[in-house]
């Protein structure tokens, strides 16, 4: 290991146990995390647009972010932010499922363990997991598996989220394989499930934890990450580590992340058998009169354009010239084209695409438009990866999830 990345070791960890080594939501409890913005108006940036009237909340380490719930935390991301190829930490949406979320961790007592079918079983610290690896570092795309259910139609139960349940990140932390090569994983082990410091409200109510096929865990890009756009991993994102699973929702990445199972037989839980699952139907749609019973788990993403700038709303001059720019995300494969339509989906153009970023980043894109007409402009956006996946004009499912459907736009030509 060669002496810069100890001393960059060092320098983290330092960072880290800087005030007691512990690190807080300061001046909060779990009971009590928000301060509600009612004094001083709506901001011009909300959500979808100007129009946007959802409540909007500061919690600690966060910026102005819209407010879904507050037990537990449920934050969007304002689309503005999604103009830069990361998306800054105080920022980054939230979503937890329990409200005994951790709001305190002291990383001297801190402890990754791991159990089951593993032939050590190890307890690692978080010094541990600094010094004993070696780092890896990917920029990679997160979103939530509701991210954009408000637009389904019918409308669904659950969170309405818009577009703003994801990020993009630059990650640093130590893979999955390595940790686990070092517990020992058995040979009868068929599945490594992953528990974090929340905790469920009753004794009868099931723990967050999510599941990953033995073959996924020992051969993927997963990796335990401890650092976020170049910082400690903020507490609402799931300090101290959290689990990152490139190309997957990010139900499978488990925040503050402490346990680690490896299992001879698949988890059986009510997030695994009952949540987050998909009809197996083709394109995962069903209609919405006889939804199916037959579902699956949920996993990677699918292929998808949206519209960043203008947002739902914006005015545009008849005559100006305008850019047009949005992200378009899969699950690896790589994004190989975007196609933009000013005219509500009759006629189409290429939207120019920016360099990768990396293998499992979102793509920036945009294209040049000069509004001819005034009123109202449908625009429409579609995505298409390397493996020939696009974006279907319909789809609905029961539960909101896995959002793909070509992305359109009203906009204000004056």
């Amino acid at each position: 290991m060669n002496e810069e990345i100890q001393v960059a070791r060092r320098r983290l960890l330092k960072a880290m146990l800087a005030t007691g080594a512990t690190t807080a939501l300061a001046g909060c409890s779990s009971g009590s995390l928000f301060r509600r913005f009612t004094e001083a108006g709506l901001p011009d940036h909300l959500g979808q647009g100007p129009v946007d009237m959802r409540p909007w909340a500061r919690y600690p380490e966060k910026a102005d972010l819209i407010m879904l719930a507050d037990r537990p935390p449920l934050l969007e991301t304002p689309m503005h932010y999604f103009k830069t190829d990361l998306t800054p930490n105080d920022a980054y949406f939230v979503r937890w499922h329990y409200a005994g979320l951790p709001t305190h961790v002291d990383l001297r007592t801190f402890r990754l363990n791991f159990m089951g079918a593993v032939k050590t079983p190890l307890q690692l610290s978080f010094q541990d997991l600094l010094t004993k690896f070696e780092p890896v570092s990917a920029t990679v795309f997160s979103q939530c598996a509701g991210n954009s259910r408000s637009f389904f139609r019918p409308q669904v139960p659950g969170a309405e989220w818009t577009n703003g349940a994801m990020g993009n990140a630059h990650y640093k932390g130590v893979l999955l394989r390595d940790v686990l090569k070092m517990a020992g994983v058995q040979g009868n082990a068929v599945e490594a499930s992953f528990r974090g410091l929340d905790e469920p409200p009753l004794q009868s109510s099931p723990h967050f934890e999510k599941p990953l096929t033995i073959d996924h865990a020992l051969q993927g890009d997963a990796m335990i990450a401890y650092e976020m756009n170049g910082a400690p991993m903020p507490m609402l994102n799931g300090f101290p580590i959290r689990l990152v699973v490139p190309g997957w929702f990010a139900t499978y990445w488990v925040k503050a992340l402490s346990q680690i199972t490896l299992r001879t037989e698949p988890l059986d839980n009510f997030w695994v058998k009952t949540a987050y699952r998909i009809p197996v139907t083709p394109g995962f749609t069903e209609d919405p009169k006889h939804p199916t019973e037959t579902t699956t788990p949920l996993t990677n993403y699918p292929t998808r354009a949206i519209f960043v700038s203008p947002e739902a709303g914006g005015k545009l001059h008849k005559g100006s010239p305008c850019i047009v720019e949005g992200i378009a995300v899969d699950d690896g494969a790589g994004i190989r084209r975007v196609e933009v339509s000013t005219d509500g989906g009759r006629t189409w153009g290429d939207a120019q695409l920016d360099a990768v970023i990396d293998k499992y980043s979102w793509r920036r894109w945009k294209a040049r438009w000069t509004p001819t007409e005034t009123g109202t402009a449908t625009l429409k956006c579609r995505a298409t990866n390397a493996n020939g996946e696009t974006q279907p004009d319909y789809e609905w499912n029961h539960g909101g999830y896995r959002r793909r459907v070509v992305e359109s736009l009203a906009v204000e030509v004056v």
